[in-house]
């Protein structure tokens, strides 16, 4: 199964819509394309944060960086097509 991490912040609006988005993409992709979503919280954690920074949300697909700042349905479902 796919694996999909968002790479979040407390309190970031983004981070809330991109999290909203990809549960909505969870629920219409489980037949053809189901993923596992695991959520991380960059706050306190100096690594993320320097790594990361003001670029949440950032979404990784099985270990690879997909996108940051938003996450675009038609971008994200090409890319999950793509790994089966």
């Amino acid at each position: 199964m796919t694996k999909v991490v968002l790479y979040s912040r407390s309190g970031c609006h983004l981070c809330d819509i991109a999290l909203e988005t990809l549960e909505k993409l969870q629920n219409e992709l489980a037949e053809e394309s189901a993923f596992e979503l695991e959520i991380h919280l960059i706050d306190g954690d100096p690594e993320l944060e320097k790594k990361f920074g003001e670029q949440v949300p950032v979404t990784y697909i099985d270990g690879s960086p997909h996108d940051f700042w938003k996450v675009s349905p038609d971008r994200f479902r090409k890319a999950l097509l793509q790994r089966r």
